[in-house]
Order: structure tokens, then C-alpha cells, then sequence
């Protein structure tokens, strides 16, 4: 995805509100294609869950078919992303999800059998083959499903460096502390009432929603989910890919159902709140750990430490010592279709003329963002 124009969209004003990832990489795609874009953002910069994740480009766990059609998409499109905006740092890491025992490493064998698993690049791999590839790995494991084309940014600050990208080409402002209050045909009204209209309006607001904004989303089969997270101090070593403990198998679609089957129950505190380990190391060397799954508990705003405490353990137990003291946790909620009731990868409404209505990508919204955006440029 390159901002050299191909000139699709050339003389029309593309408005796009919510400057996370998804509004973010829909402002990109408008302006390759010749748009002059307008991006409003209710904070001054964004600060959901584009910005408390991993940044992992995830596809190794992402369900067969579309899902994963997506994900091949769009992780050629974040390649090609980071070579024309170097500062989103995107980098090409591979991830192990750490097996512990027989029936981890089973259902690692039953997802090599099915037919995508070369497209998805996974393979199984010792622990011998796994410390080469991965030396700091010290822990309690005996083999690791790997998958090559999993792949990482620095979420903090590859959204801004995307914006000074799109600021450069003289066709693109942005607006922030402007909160979408309304629509109409062709256009949104901020809360100052000013109205901002376009050819084409992009919504991408997020789950942090409130007075209008909410009642979009009322009747939609989409669930709110909470994450817990946190950094730890400089590794003091390079830790090359990220890591998956083998309780992610449980919450990713694509292992799902083998997992349920071949693995004992979670212990109940870490069910509780659909605790498993994922790792990523940040560029300044301090790793991000976390997460949970747990359903959103309205008014509930306390981060309670059991979560966090488990994930430190697994990541310690797993990588090993070098896992250092926690400098900073944080939590956040994203929205995602809810698989019970739709099998949609993400939500697209049009809920005016000339304005769709784009959510529910997360928990894969930073992974599918620019396939989601290509999409709606077509």
C-alpha cells in the first residue's frame, strides 16, 4: 500500500472519523487512491485499543476461509506499509507458541494438517530447533508451533508516523478533540456542531462509545471485551519472535475446537477471565505481555492484579528468567462481532447515504486493518 496516487478517487473528499487503526489505514488507502482526506479523532491522539495492544500482525491463529484470507492480505499490505513508512517499524519475527505436553502438541499437529497450513506458514518445531531460532527461550517447554508470517509493528507510534506520512502529501488533515455527535446524508456534525461533510464518509469509532454514537451499535451482534496487559523492564537481550503460550490455543479460532476437545480444562481462575500468555518485545526492548478475554463488566473500573500475576508467571515459566519486573500495566476493551451470533470477520453498515458504519474487527482489528480498508476502496 504505497501513497503513490492511482488516482481512483482523485477529486473527492473522503472523511474518515476515529483515528485508530482502522480510521487511521482507511485515511492511508483513501489517499493512494487520489482522495483529499479529512480524519477527525475524539482525543487528541488515540488512545483505545490501537494503541494498548501488542501490535502483533497475528495470523496464525485467524479462523479458515475468509478470516484467514484476510489476514494473508493484509500482512503483505503491513509489509509494504513498512517499507514506505519505515517509522511504523513493522517487522517480519515469526512467533513460537510454547507446547508443554502430549495433547498441546497434538492439537499443534492436527493444525498442520489442515489444508492452509503452508499458506499460513506454520510448522512444528523442537526445542532444540526452537533455542536456535530463539536463544533467550530458557523455559519449560518441549516444542513450539511456529508460524513465519506472523509479524509485528510498534503500535505507540506507528499511527503517528503514519499521519506525518499522510501530512506530507498535502492532501490529508488532521483534526483532533472532535467527538462525531450525528450524522446525515453525506456528512457527520461534530460537537462543536460543525459539519463535516464528504463524498464518502468512513465511521470507525471503536468501543469507547457514548450518547449517539452507542445507539449505532444497540442492535448489532457484537460483544465488548476486556484486556489486561503490561511491560516489562529492558529484556537486555533480543527475544526474536513473539511468544504464544499454549493456552492461546483455546481463544484462537483456528485451534479452537481441537483444543476444547484434546486439552483439560483451564484452572478456574485463569478461565475466568480467558487468561493466556502472548509476548512481544518492544523496540526499546521492554516486552508486552498479557492478555485476557474477559467480557466486559459495565461500571467496573478497578484492574484487579490475579490477571496479571498469572500471565507473569506463565511468561517466566515459559521464556525464563529473563522476564524482568512489570514498569507498567494497563487495561482496555475492544468490540468484537460475537461468533454466537454472527459469522461475520467484521462488521460494515451503511447507516446513511454515503456513510458506512465500520467495528467489530477487534481482537483482529490491528492484524486485518488495511485488507478491511483495501475493502472499502474497491
Amino acid at each position: 500500500m504505497s501513497l503513490d496516487v492511482d488516482a481512483t478517487l482523485e477529486g473527492q473528499h473522503v472523511v474518515i472519523v476515529g483515528g485508530g487503526v482502522l480510521g487511521t489505514l482507511h485515511a492511508y488507502a483513501a489517499l493512494a487512491r487520489g482522495a483529499e482526506v479529512t480524519q477527525l479523532e475524539r482525543d487528541q491522539v488515540p488512545a483505545g485499543a490501537s494503541v494498548r495492544n501488542f501490535g502483533l500482525l497475528w495470523v496464525s491463529g485467524r479462523a479458515p476461509g475468509r478470516e484467514t484470507d484476510m489476514a494473508l492480505r493484509a500482512r503483505l499490505l503491513w509489509e509494504a506499509l513498512g517499507d514506505d513508512v519505515p517509522g511504523i517499524k513493522f517487522r517480519a519475527n515469526g512467533s513460537f507458541t510454547l507446547l508443554t505436553n502430549d495433547e498441546e502438541i497434538e492439537v499443534a499437529q492436527r493444525a498442520l494438517e489442515h489444508p492452509d497450513a503452508v499458506a499460513r506458514g506454520i510448522s512444528l518445531m523442537s526445542r532444540d530447533e526452537v533455542v536456535v531460532r530463539n536463544p533467550v527461550l530458557r523455559g519449560n517447554f518441549r516444542a513450539a508451533l511456529h508460524c513465519a508470517l506472523d509479524a509485528a509493528i510498534e503500535s505507540r507510534i506507528a499511527l503517528a508516523a503514519l499521519r506525518h506520512a499522510m501530512i506530507a502529501t498535502g492532501r490529508y488533515r488532521y483534526q483532533p478533540g472532535r467527538e462525531m455527535i450525528g450524522l446525515r446524508e453525506g456528512a457527520v456534525i461534530d460537537h462543536r456542531g460543525e459539519v463535516h461533510a464528504g463524498d464518502r464518509v468512513v465511521v470507525c469509532v471503536g468501543a469507547y462509545l457514548s450518547g449517539f454514537a452507542r445507539e449505532l451499535f444497540e442492535s448489532e451482534p457484537l460483544r465488548s471485551v476486556r484486556l489486561h496487559m503490561a511491560e516489562t523492564e529492558p529484556l537486555g537481550d533480543n527475544l526474536t519472535t513473539a511468544v504464544a503460550s499454549a493456552d492461546s490455543l483455546r481463544y484462537y479460532p483456528r485451534y479452537r475446537d481441537d483444543a476444547l476437545e484434546l486439552l483439560p480444562e483451564q484452572e478456574s481462575g485463569a478461565a475466568h477471565y480467558g487468561v493466556q500468555l502472548l509476548a512481544q518485545q518492544r523496540c526499546h526492548g521492554g516486552v508486552t505481555i498479557g492478555d485476557t478475554h474477559e467480557g466486559e463488566r459495565p461500571g467496573v473500573f478497578d484492574a484487579p492484579d490475579r490477571p496479571m500475576d498469572m500471565i507473569l508467571a506463565t511468561a517466566r515459566a515459559l521464556i525464563g528468567p529473563a522476564i524482568g519486573r512489570i514498569e507498567r500495566r494497563w487495561t482496555g476493551v475492544y468490540h468484537q462481532v460475537d461468533p454466537a451470533r454472527s459469522d461475520e470477520v467484521y462488521l460494515r453498515r451503511e447507516v446513511a447515504r454515503g456513510v458506512t458504519l465500520i467495528t467489530g474487527a477487534g481482537g483482529r482489528g490491528m492484524t486485518l486493518a488495511p485488507a478491511i480498508a483495501e475493502e472499502s476502496f474497491q
